[in-house]
């Protein structure tokens, strides 16, 4: 993905981008009408009122201003539950939900294309078929407020919830693995061992490293005849003289600019090309599930049903599409960087529940029976043994630790 990509997307993603087009369709709707007006067949004899039309317009005004300073008290109640009930890592997903934002969107720009239709109105900018452009505009304006009202209403049942915040982080988690589960080099070729007297390039600055434009690291070493050695990926954090790659060939002070410029890094990481982040907030969540204050063991069982469906695109992978970059060298995570990540939480802080554990052994062996890389079965056995250990030094009864022998027998023997 090249860096002009992520912008966009990342706009596309703010909820300011998205009720500012809306705002200004609102704004353009309303002053289109005098445009519009001289279209209108002679013919037709529609008799509105100026009133009549102004009156509609104050209502509405003051209604959207109403309905959408609700619904951004919902939408603040809803990251903050969000961030108390499961992780505040999952918050960047809530506040990018696509229905909260054309709810909120829709609100503004129907209360700002009131204003503008009140102004308009008082300035006389409308003539007598101006007011009728502009009341078929209201009415059609408030049709879609009453659909996406009904439409925010029934998402406001799940929005923040914990079901909610599992399947959002779920759906990001299985999204960006299964990008890198088709091509976990990032478009670039499999890492091969750093020549001697490679020059690294080090970061100048601190933060996780959260893109890598992989095509500009081509382009610049196709232009210099270079080989680079990409040392720190996406969702590694990096310090000002840490190396981000390591270079062979003849370097100049404005190559290096360049290669430090195909990195973004920045203070938090995002799920942009960091596979490890959906399952790191997925871990987080089952952790505050199985917390004393919390003591929700049926939530943390529901996160370990994501993680295992989330791992299925890494043990099924898809084939990479188009050629790999050859003069860029990426390296790629290894199963037990996803298991680590993944199981971290649920094993340390459910080593002591029964039921957790026992979900915990059934999901992994049913991985395990899913894996055909070299060694992916290996790393999920090794799991399924350390959880053994950690419940059997941690589980009051031994009742529990029989049962949970016998499970763990039967799944893996």
């Amino acid at each position: 993905m090249t860096r002009w990509r992520l912008v966009v997307g990342r706009l596309i993603r703010r909820i300011w981008f998205r009720a500012g087009v809306f705002s200004l369709a609102a704004v353009l709707l309303a002053l289109a009408s005098r445009v519009v007006a001289p279209l209108i067949p002679s013919g037709l004899d529609v008799n509105i009122g100026q009133d009549a039309v102004d009156s509609i317009l104050q209502i509405l005004a003051s209604s959207m201003l109403a309905v959408t300073t609700f619904s951004l008290t919902a939408m603040v109640q809803a990251y903050s539950a969000a961030t108390t009930l499961g992780t505040p890592r999952a918050t960047q997903l809530l506040i990018e939900d696509r229905t909260s934002q054309n709810a909120l969107s829709t609100f503004l720009g129907a209360f700002l294309f009131s204003i503008v239709g009140i102004i308009a109105l008082s300035s006389g900018y409308y003539g007598e078929d101006g007011r009728i452009v502009l009341f078929v505009g209201t009415i059609a304006v408030i049709v879609i407020i009453a659909l996406t009202l009904l439409r925010w209403i029934s998402h406001l049942t799940s929005f923040g919830r914990m079901s909610d915040v599992i399947d959002r982080a779920e759906d990001a988690a299985t999204a960006v693995i299964r990008g890198y589960a088709a091509d976990p080099h990032l478009g670039g070729s499999p890492a091969v061992p750093v020549p001697s007297g490679a020059a690294e390039v080090a970061a100048e600055t601190s933060g996780y490293v959260t893109h890598l434009d992989v095509p500009r690291l081509a382009a610049l070493a196709g232009e210099a005849d270079l080989r680079v050695h990409v040392l720190s990926g996406p969702g590694t954090l990096v310090q000002p003289g840490r190396p981000l790659v390591a270079i062979a060939g003849r370097v100049e002070e404005e190559t290096r600019a360049a290669v430090r410029a195909a990195f973004t890094v920045e203070r938090h990481r995002t799920f942009d090309q960091d596979p490890r982040l959906g399952f790191i907030v997925l871990s987080e969540v089952a952790s505050r599930a199985m917390s004393p204050a919390v003591n929700d063991p049926g939530t943390a069982i529901e996160v370990l049903n994501a993680i295992q469906r989330c791992f299925l695109p890494v043990l099924r992978p898809e084939r990479p599409a188009g050629k790999p970059a050859e003069r860029v060298f990426v390296p790629a995570l290894g199963i037990g960087d996803l298991i680590e990540a993944a199981y971290t939480g649920p094993v340390r802080d459910g080593a002591g529940l029964i039921e957790v554990q026992t979900r915990l052994q059934k999901t992994v062996a049913a991985l395990a029976g899913l894996a055909t890389a070299p060694g992916h079965r290996e790393a999920f056995r090794a799991l399924a043994a350390d959880a053994l250990t950690r419940a059997e030094a941690t589980m009051p009864h031994g009742a529990d630790r029989d049962a949970l022998r016998a499970v763990h027998r039967e799944l893996w023997q």
